[in-house]
């Protein structure tokens, strides 16, 4: 599946929705009783200060696309060299309130799962299980020769090793501007040396999908199941602007299960959703927890 070849272009602006409590009570009443899969985008990880690409009011970017990196040894050390000083502010990223909710869903049987675009882990920091990355993580590091994995953090200590005082060089010129997947904005990176694959001198990537590259089939194999597992799908923070998220909310349609969308911005599943919200993830998804805990309330209460 390709995928990701458009997404840093920011969406137009929208009016957010004037009565977001009504919507989200409209919203869980389509999900009442049901099972749930939820399909998270980058508008779940912006209130926890990790950019994104398609916001309205998003920076516009042209991010490094996987034809770029396998193209040369110069790409790929500007690569490095950026993500050297930008995946530590995403490893010190924390879950905000969309996905704490998220993780309330799915402890209160509501939600089944989550698939998520994002490869910054805080659904996994939540406490959120299973959480299918459909994107990859930027914790992890894979040779492209031998598929040899290893984790960021240890990368780390060997680019520190080749690059001795190098970030240091970097924050004297002034603020690191942060990038989304785990990028720093950065323009010079003559001086940075690379480390390849230590199991074979092969190219290292991230475990992070690509720009124009595609997702491994047995991901998006698992991500149908999912969906199929469910009986309706909640699509969190995504505009849906590329089929490898869009795919299985029109998936879930054509299968009759509801949708529910809850983002900032229009996206590209509007037109089959039962219910769209038009509000920050943050605000909403904490009260569809709290409109659901006292459905089921309710409910029990019917019985007494």
């Amino acid at each position: 599946m390709r995928t990701r070849v458009t997404a840093w272009t920011p969406a137009p602006p929208t009016l957010a929705d004037t009565d977001p409590v009504g919507r989200a009570s409209l919203a869980t009443r389509v999900l009442a009783g049901r099972r749930t899969v939820v399909l998270t985008g980058a508008g779940v990880s912006t209130p926890s200060g990790i950019p994104d690409y398609r916001s309205p009011d998003a920076v516009p970017r042209n991010p490094m696309t996987i034809e770029q990196f396998l193209s040369s040894a110069d790409f790929r050390r500007h690569y490095w060299a950026r993500n050297h000083l930008g995946w530590r502010h995403m490893d010190a990223a924390t879950p905000n309130a969309a996905h704490r909710a998220i993780t309330d869903l799915q402890r209160a049987g509501v939600a089944t799962g989550v698939i998520t675009q994002n490869v910054d882990m805080l659904h996994l920091k939540a406490g959120s299980r299973p959480v299918l990355d459909i994107h990859g993580s930027y914790g992890r590091v894979i040779c492209l020769s031998c598929g040899h994995t290893q984790s960021r953090h240890l990368l780390a200590q060997s680019l520190e090793e080749a690059n001795p005082g190098f970030a240091d060089r970097v924050r004297g010129r002034g603020a690191i501007e942060v990038a989304p997947d785990a990028d720093a904005v950065l323009d010079d990176t003559s001086d940075f040396t690379i480390v390849d694959c230590a199991a074979c001198g092969g190219v290292l990537k991230p475990d992070i999908v690509y720009f124009g590259e595609s997702v491994p089939r047995p991901v998006v194999d698992r991500a149908f199941a999912m969906v199929d597992d469910a009986d309706a799908m909640l699509v969190a923070g995504s505009s849906l602007s590329v089929m490898s998220g869009l795919r299985f909310v029109r998936h879930a349609a054509r299968s009759g299960k509801p949708v529910v969308i809850v983002n900032r911005g229009r996206t590209r599943g509007d037109d089959v959703a039962a219910v769209k919200i038009d509000h920050r993830c943050e605000a909403i998804l904490p009260m569809l927890v709290d409109l659901s805990r006292a459905s089921a309330r309710h409910v029990s209460n019917a019985f007494v």
